[in-house]
């Protein structure tokens, strides 16, 4: 298997020019997309629909009335929307259908649905995604780092890094390196949270317990798979 890690939203605008049909992706938005999206799907939310702009949520709301809307921008919840992008809202959606869009997490996950098969990842579930990917044994896999606006994230790069130390042996791409060194720079990935600019974003606004949420490690034994520009949950064995 080999390894490629897109590192920052500039690598993230070019997917849809490769040829990614031989690959599977897995998608990072660790603070806060993807483990909203694992959270929400955990606690039995049916579909989710990642979308990259406001309107395109309200035009999918027009066809799905009665799902609930979620995202943000600049971090905060949209005006009108249902949810925001806290994991924590995301525990009492049993049974429903979401409609979301943040300002990178849904973008990076539809820059990248011309892949093989595209896994929604978070910390929250490392060890699923591992027992996925071995079972399925791609041959390319590209882990996406979804960023925080134009920039690197630090989280995602960890949370990257995380899962190919624990997929073992594999070639690994140049970024695929850099993502395994930042993994191995933080033991506790509690402390890259931390320390990320999205971390001190959230801490200053008080929702540091979303920071704490988000670092929890295999905490749900399930995989996020998106299909049809629908995400819905692989139960894994």
């Amino acid at each position: 298997m080999t390894i490629d890690v897109a590192l920052s939203p500039a690598d993230i605008a070019l997917l849809p020019q490769r040829d990614l049909s031989g690959t599977t992706c897995v998608v990072f938005d660790v603070l806060r997309a993807t483990s909203s999206m694992i959270t929400g799907l955990a606690h039995g939310a049916t579909e989710i629909y990642p979308v990259c702009t406001i309107e395109d949520a309200w035009a999918l709301h027009g066809k799905y009335p009665d799902a609930l809307l979620g995202g943000e921008r600049h971090g905060e919840r949209i005006e009108g929307f249902h949810l925001g992008n806290s994991p924590l809202e995301y525990r009492g959606v049993t049974g429903q259908r979401i409609i979301t869009t943040t300002t990178n997490g849904t973008i990076a996950l539809r820059a990248s649905e011309g892949g093989k098969r595209v896994l929604v990842g978070a910390l929250l579930n490392l060890a699923a995604l591992v027992e996925e990917i071995r079972t399925a044994k791609p041959e390319r896999l590209l882990l996406v780092c979804a960023g925080t606006f134009a920039d690197f994230a630090l989280e995602d790069a960890c949370a990257a890094g995380m899962l190919i130390r624990m997929l073992g042996k594999a070639e690994l791409s140049d970024s695929a390196h850099a993502a395994l060194g930042v993994a191995q720079l933080y033991p506790e990935p509690i402390d890259a949270l931390r320390r990320a600019r999205n971390g001190h974003v959230l801490a200053g606004k008080g929702r540091g317990e979303e920071v704490e949420w988000c670092s929890q490690v295999s905490r749900y034994p399930i995989v996020g798979l998106m299909e049809g520009s629908v995400v819905r949950a692989l139960p894994v064995s």
